[in-house]
């Protein structure tokens, strides 16, 4: 596909289509249309990054509640896993709620949710409320993606959807650096009961910023908080309409479930995550037995692979992105080469298969690391892309499952392979295999990066086809 091809149409303020290209910004660059977009990304950011702060804390205080309680390691494990049930059980219903009801109303309950949990798993007393308080922080957290990636919909046009995503995905990847170390301290000084509540509080405060200062572009247009440029330079660059008609969720759930595309992105990012969770897991743990470092070293070294990946997001699938596709160039070809080249530099991941040099693993570590951040980046945009007006919610939930629901499974997988081979020698290697497979999803069933005709748009189609 050539580079300089033809902007995909879009629809228009109006709701007409073929008005209006893609790439094409109807505010002149030399006027100032304000940054109050960016401040909604920016919160997002922190939803993501409170939310990864939540649902890793257990993981910190976990000895000493297991000591508290007379829990086993065995029993523990169950408590941290449960976490994911409903996290997972619950991507789909969100979703569908987010394109029935809206953002603002799922995301305050979901806020109000996570301050609850935490509050909740302060004051508990043994293993069953421990469980509860898990499943209630699943369930809390199900919207946060899918709610980010409608909100960018309705945010930002689509000449700026790279940064958009990178920023409220960074959120995840810098828990990784900021989160271990708040809760550890927090832990330390307050014991495992004031750390919870610690965190409760920092959700509370979150629900009180989100309260406050969320509304969709309209909204806040009316409200005389979004400028009438701003909210021009977003509708006219391709966003979605937070007017649409509201489908049904069922039958929509339906539609979209038989899409190829969605498909294609779900499993691709599936296989994407299967690394992604492996190395969330267990790359301490690697490093402690493989490498021989100290659980201080094996944390700060964890650290810095993630630090170099998010430096790097920002940097490609975040500005230059953008940058292209501002420039006319295909935002499917730029999509797909992100997408593509991301996964090829992941699949350097196994060279540490090979090697028994603390620096050459690292090196290859982080290349994967990299590689995976910028498919997530980018795969993350997709839905707000792809989605038929009025679904970006129930297709980042489908999404979000499908990911989840692979990844969950290297954990497992890694374990056992340690176990029978005692390296993770080849548990690199099916991390490589995984993301050949990823490569296929996404260059043979994904297709072009365009938006999915709803239901009456596709039967009219047909229609004229016919006649």
């Amino acid at each position: 596909m050539s580079s300089t091809e033809s902007p995909d149409p879009v629809r228009s303020p109006t709701g007409h289509k073929d008005l209006i290209p893609r790439t094409g910004l109807i505010v002149p660059k030399a006027k100032k249309v304000g940054r109050v977009r960016w401040a909604i990304g920016f919160l997002l950011f922190f939803a993501v990054l409170i939310n990864y702060i939540d649902r890793s804390s257990m993981s910190i205080a976990e000895h000493d509640m297991r000591m508290e309680f007379g829990l086993t390691e065995g029993q523990i494990g169950i408590i941290l896993g449960s976490f994911g049930w409903s996290y997972a059980l619950m991507q789909i219903p969100m979703g569908m709620l987010l394109d029935k009801i809206g953002i603002k109303w799922v995301m305050r309950a979901a806020t109000v949710l996570w301050a609850v949990s935490c509050f909740l798993t302060a004051m508990i007393s043994g293993m069953g409320l421990l469980l509860i308080a898990r499943l209630i922080l699943g369930l809390a957290e199900a919207p946060i993606f899918p709610g980010a990636m409608k909100t960018t919909s309705y945010w930002f046009p689509r000449s700026e959807r790279g940064m958009a995503t990178v920023i409220f995905d960074s959120g995840q990847r810098l828990s990784n650096v900021i989160g271990f170390p708040l809760v550890g301290a927090a832990v330390a000084l307050f014991g495992w009961r004031g750390a919870f509540i610690t965190i409760g509080v920092l959700s509370l405060i979150y629900f009180i910023v989100f309260f406050v200062f969320y509304r969709d572009p309209k909204e806040m247009n009316r409200k005389g908080r979004l400028s009438d440029a701003e909210l021009s330079h977003i509708l006219d660059g391709g966003a979605q309409h937070e007017d649409a008609p509201t489908p049904n969720p069922l039958a929509n759930l339906g539609y979209i479930l038989r899409q190829r595309k969605v498909w294609g992105m779900s499993l691709g990012l599936g296989c994407a995550g299967y690394v992604q969770w492996m190395l969330l897991t267990w790359l301490p743990g690697f490093l402690q037995s493989q490498m021989h470092m100290d659980v201080a070293k094996s944390g700060l070294f964890t650290a810095v692979p993630w630090l170099f990946a998010v430096v790097v997001q920002y940097l490609l699938p975040g500005y230059l992105l953008d940058r292209l596709v501002r420039n006319g160039k295909s935002s499917t070809a730029v999509r797909r080469v992100f997408i593509i080249g991301g996964m090829v530099l992941a699949t350097t991941i196994v060279g540490t298969a090979f090697t028994t040099d603390l620096v050459w693993s690292l090196i290859w570590i982080t290349l994967g690391i990299t590689g995976i951040t910028i498919t997530f980046s980018v795969t993350n945009s997709l839905p707000a892309l792809i989605a038929p007006e009025g679904s970006v919610g129930a297709t980042g939930a489908v999404m979000n499952t499908v990911n989840n629901l692979i990844g969950t499974t290297a954990p497992i997988v890694t374990g056992f392979i340690v176990q029978f081979t005692g390296s993770f020698a080849w548990a690199f290697i099916v991390a490589g295999v995984m993301l050949v497979i990823g490569i296929i999803f996404y260059t043979v069933v994904l297709g072009r990066i365009e938006q999915i005709p709803t239901v009456e748009e596709r039967a009219a189609a047909e229609v004229a086809t016919s006649a």
